[in-house]
C-alpha cells in the first residue's frame, strides 16, 4: 500500500500548562517526525477556544523550518475568511522560499465559530468566502498577469506577487467535515482534501461516499482530482501492549472530550463521560459492541488493521494523518509515534514483507545450505591438528551438557 504517513497539530493542549513551552515541545515533535520518516506536517490556526493557541501557522512553519530539512510543511488550515487574500497569498510564497520548497497549503472556512463571532462574520458567509478568497489565492500563486478584484469584503487594484513559489505548483488543500461541501470545492479546484471529520464516528461512517463530491465537482468544472491528494485524519495511541495504550490514554481521553469538546466546545449530541472506561469504551469500543471505532488505543497491528480497513472503506486515499493530542504524558506520547513508525509504517507499506519471506526462505529450506556446513567440516577433517582440536572441543561441550 502506497500511503503516505504525516501528523496534524490543531493543537489541542489542556489549559493550564505553560504555552511557550507548549510551542517548544510542538517544535520539538516536528523534528522527531522527520527523523522518524514521517512525510508531513500540518498545524491549524485557531484564536478562542483555550485549548487552540496557535494563531498563526506560518511563523510556527516557519520555525519549524529552521529546525528540519526534508518534512513537508503545510497550513492545517489558515482561515480563508478571516484574511485579506493578497496576505495570504504572499505569506505562502515567503514560507515556501524560507524552508525550501516544502509548503503544503491548506485552507478552510473557520471551524470555530468563536472565532468568527471576534471578527464578526455571520458563520453563513465563511463557506462562500473561503471559496471567493481561494480562487483569487490561486491565481495570484501562479503568476497570473496583473488584475482587480472587488467584492463586499476586500478589494484589490492591479495586483500580482512580485515573488511566486519555489515550487512550481504549491499543492492546495481544503478542509473537509461530513457535509459535501470541503469536497466539492476541492473538485471545483481541482486540489486535494483533508478530510477532519474523519475523527468522530458519523465522519467515519460519511467517507465512503465523500469522494464522489469531489469527482462530481470536478467533472462539472473541468478538473481533475487524485486520491493521493486525499488526506484522512486519525485519532491513535499506540504502546507496546493494548492494555499499556489504554492506561496512558484513558484519563488524557476523558479530559479531552469533557472539557474540550463539551464543556467548551458544545458541540451538539456531545455528552460528557462519566469515567476513563466509559471513553475508551466509546471510541474502540469496536462494531461488535455497537460502537464505530474512531480511534485506535492500543498495538501497532491494531493501527495497521484500522488504517486498512479505513483505506478500503474509503476506496482509497493517499495519506494517513494522525492527529496530535495530550492524552498521555509527553514521554508516552513521543513513544506512540515511534513505535508508529517503527512497526506500523513499515507493514502497511510493505518494507518487511521481503525481509519475512528471506527469513521464512532461510529457515525452512535447510537441505539447500546443509552442504556448506559438510564442507566447512570436511575441510576440518582433513587437516590432522584442526581434526584434533574439533574432537576435544567436542569433547568439553559433551561434558558441560546436561
Amino acid at each position: 500500500m502506497s500511503l503516505r504517513f504525516g501528523a496534524f497539530l490543531a493543537p489541542h493542549h489542556p489549559v493550564g500548562e505553560n504555552p511557550m513551552l507548549q510551542f517548544r515541545r510542538d517544535l520539538d515533535l516536528v523534528v522527531q517526525l522527520e527523523n522518524l520518516g514521517f512525510e508531513e506536517f500540518w498545524c491549524g490556526e485557531h484564536h478562542s477556544s483555550g485549548w487552540e493557541m496557535i494563531a498563526s501557522p506560518e511563523m510556527f512553519l516557519a520555525a519549524a523550518g529552521e529546525r528540519t530539512s526534508r518534512i513537508k510543511l503545510g497550513t492545517g488550515v489558515i482561515s480563508l475568511p478571516y484574511h485579506h487574500p493578497f496576505n495570504v497569498a504572499q505569506r505562502i510564497v515567503q514560507l515556501d522560499h524560507m524552508t525550501a520548497g516544502r509548503v503544503l497549503f491548506g485552507t478552510g472556512p473557520g471551524a470555530l465559530p468563536s472565532d468568527a463571532h471576534t471578527f464578526d462574520i455571520d458563520p453563513m458567509l465563511l463557506r462562500d468566502r473561503q471559496d471567493e478568497a481561494l480562487g483569487v489565492i490561486l491565481k495570484l500563486l501562479r503568476g497570473d498577469p496583473r488584475f482587480s478584484y472587488d467584492c463586499d469584503w476586500f478589494t484589490m487594484k492591479d495586483a500580482q506577487l512580485q515573488l511566486l513559489p519555489i515550487q512550481d505548483e504549491i499543492p492546495a488543500v481544503t478542509a473537509s467535515m461530513v457535509s459535501p461541501s470541503g469536497m466539492t470545492l476541492a473538485g471545483k479546484y481541482g486540489i486535494g482534501v483533508i478530510s477532519i471529520g474523519s475523527m468522530a464516528s458519523e465522519g467515519i461512517t460519511a467517507l465512503a461516499t465523500q469522494w464522489g463530491f469531489a469527482e462530481d465537482a470536478a467533472l462539472e468544472s473541468g478538473t481533475v482530482v487524485d486520491r493521493s491528494d486525499w488526506r484522512v485524519l486519525m485519532n491513535w495511541h499506540i504502546a507496546e501492549s493494548r492494555e499499556l495504550a489504554r492506561s496512558q490514554a484513558r484519563d488524557g481521553l476523558q479530559r479531552w472530550h469533557n472539557e474540550y469538546i463539551v464543556g467548551t466546545l458544545q458541540r451538539p449530541g456531545a455528552v460528557a463521560y462519566a469515567d476513563p472506561d466509559q471513553a475508551l469504551e466509546a471510541v474502540c469500543g469496536g462494531a461488535s459492541k455497537g460502537v464505530v471505532q474512531s480511534a485506535v488505543i492500543g498495538t501497532p497491528d491494531d493501527l495497521v488493521d484500522f488504517v486498512r480497513n479505513m483505506h478500503e472503506l474509503t476506496g482509497g486515499f493517499g495519506v494517513a494523518i494522525g492527529f496530535v493530542h495530550d492524552w498521555a504524558n509527553p514521554r508516552d506520547t513521543a513513544n506512540s509515534w515511534d513505535l508508529v513508525a517503527r512497526y506500523a509504517i513499515p507493514e502497511i507499506k510493505g518494507y518487511t514483507k521481503k525481509l519475512r519471506e528471506s527469513q521464512q526462505f532461510v529457515s525452512s529450506e535447510r537441505d539447500a545450505f546443509n552442504r556448506a556446513g559438510e564442507a566447512i567440516l570436511s575441510k576440518i577433517m582433513s587437516n590432522e591438528k584442526a581434526a584434533a582440536a574439533l574432537q576435544v572441543t567436542a569433547e568439553r561441550n559433551r561434558k558441560k551438557s546436561p
